[in-house]
């Protein structure tokens, strides 16, 4: 299990549940129900982390909760 922060909302346009992971930039799944958007965004922030090891790139720690003004 991740410890990314993990928004999920209604899509009214895709008729979909969207789950974005706002620390790994375009981290983001869809699913039916809000579990599906959660297993499936699961699945693609492991993608997403050995994408940018593979690439060298550098992988952001987990900050938890975002706080925005």
């Amino acid at each position: 299990m991740n410890k990314y922060e993990i928004i999920i909302y209604w899509s009214e346009e895709d008729q979909l549940f969207i789950a974005e992971v706002p620390e790994l930039p375009g981290c983001m799944a869809d699913g039916k129900t809000h579990r599906e958007a959660l297993d499936n965004v699961q699945v693609v922030i492991e993608e997403w982390i050995d994408t940018a090891k593979s690439l060298g790139r550098e992988i952001p720690k987990p900050k938890g909760k975002l706080i925005f003004a």
